[in-house]
């Protein structure tokens, strides 16, 4: 895939996100309830994408050597990642959105709070997949990695609980952005020069 491509792939979905989180009300009321839960439905799909872009620096396979073992890490990571801030959208979102917008405003408390559980999941393990990501594109292309890194990790704790709510978790979304364009360019580069090397497979192919 060509390098232009791949940076719009990483990029589109926080950014995606940020511009959502522009209009996503500030509070659940009975008169932001039907966009509250119809924001939530058009982004359901979204928020799972974010997780590309640490899939894309890294790569879609493990190589054979010490790196495997940080790849899975993060490949698990971002799984988790998918699966449980994907619960927090629905049931936070969708479902406390509805409860609201058809007068059952005595289930919304509950909602938040299984919803707040799992995002909670949700963002502590894109955060050990961010980590794994960050230390294995080290290993492999060095110093480079840095920047990205540290965005990255900033943006993973401000996510823990500023959501894409205005204004920290809009420019949350553009430090994943940022972090993720720097993370794929720094992973094009050739590997840093005593960095891990794939092991030789059957018939002395690396």
């Amino acid at each position: 895939m060509p390098p232009l491509r791949k940076t719009v792939l990483v990029i589109a979905p926080p950014l995606v996100l940020a511009a959502a989180g522009l209009i996503h009300p500030r509070d659940l009321t009975a008169a932001s309830a039907a966009r509250w839960a119809g924001l939530h439905v058009v982004l359901l799909p979204v928020f799972p994408l974010l997780a590309v872009g640490l899939l894309v620096p890294l790569g879609w396979r493990p190589r054979r050597d010490l790196s495997a073992v940080g790849t899975v890490v993060a490949w698990l990571g971002a799984a988790g990642y998918a699966a449980y801030y994907t619960g927090l959208d629905a049931v936070a979102g969708i479902a406390a959105g509805t409860a609201e917008q058809h007068g059952a405003s005595g289930a919304v408390p509950g909602l938040f709070a299984a919803g707040d559980t799992l995002g909670h999941a949700g963002a502590y393990a894109l955060l050990v997949a961010s980590v794994a990501t960050s230390l294995v594109l080290f290993s492999r292309h060095g110093a480079g990695v840095l920047p990205g890194a540290l965005i990255l990790l900033v943006s993973c704790l401000s996510f823990i609980d500023s959501h894409i709510f205005w204004p920290r978790g809009v420019f949350t979304m553009l430090g994943f952005a940022a972090a993720f364009a720097l993370l794929l360019r720094a992973a094009g580069r050739p590997p840093r020069p005593g960095g891990q090397r794939q092991r030789p497979g059957p018939g002395g192919e690396a």
